[in-house]
């Protein structure tokens, strides 16, 4: 990996940190081409209520649109966790060649945690993966989120088991 791989994968931690920032599972992506930073996300799932939300599928949208194809054959994501099935298959969908990731997923990656979509025999796509780009980053920001997660949900079943006082 090369020092313009680090400075897209600390962008793409920027976007992670926003999402985080947000309430939002703090996953953050950038898709380049030619050198260029052509779109940028993070998870929205949660301020959108919508399920579809996830960093990758926005900002493959969003570079869709910027190329003006549906094929981003010249692209490559930088994505701060492995992608679940929903965006390995948009990946594979639109001709991406290169996924940079920062951590896997044990729960839901499909770039070869759980399944490997990216690198199916059966499709006629397959993606270059490189992995374990800022690794310990990109694993901390997932610890912190769900290490408040779990305080603030800990903090609700207390506060559902105390009494009721009158005034």
């Amino acid at each position: 990996m090369t020092e313009q791989d680090l400075y897209y994968m600390k962008e793409a931690l920027l976007e992670g940190e926003k999402a985080l920032a947000e309430g939002e599972v703090p996953i953050g992506a950038v898709m380049v081409r030619n050198g260029e930073i052509i779109a940028r996300g993070h998870n929205m799932r949660n301020t959108a209520k919508n399920p579809l939300r996830h960093a990758e599928i926005d900002v493959i949208n969003e570079a869709a649109g910027i190329v003006g194809d549906w094929r981003l054959e010249d692209c490559t994501l930088y994505v701060t966790v492995e992608p679940c099935p929903m965006c390995a298959g948009a990946i594979v969908q639109a001709r991406i060649p290169r996924v940079v990731f920062g951590t896997r997923n044990s729960k839901a990656g499909c770039a070869g945690s759980i399944l490997d979509l990216l690198n199916e025999p059966r499709f006629n796509h397959r993606v270059e993966v490189e992995e374990g780009l800022l690794q310990p980053e990109c694993s901390e920001i997932m610890k912190r989120f769900f290490r408040r997660f779990r305080k603030n949900k800990a903090a609700e079943e207390t506060a559902e088991k105390q009494p009721e006082t009158e005034a």
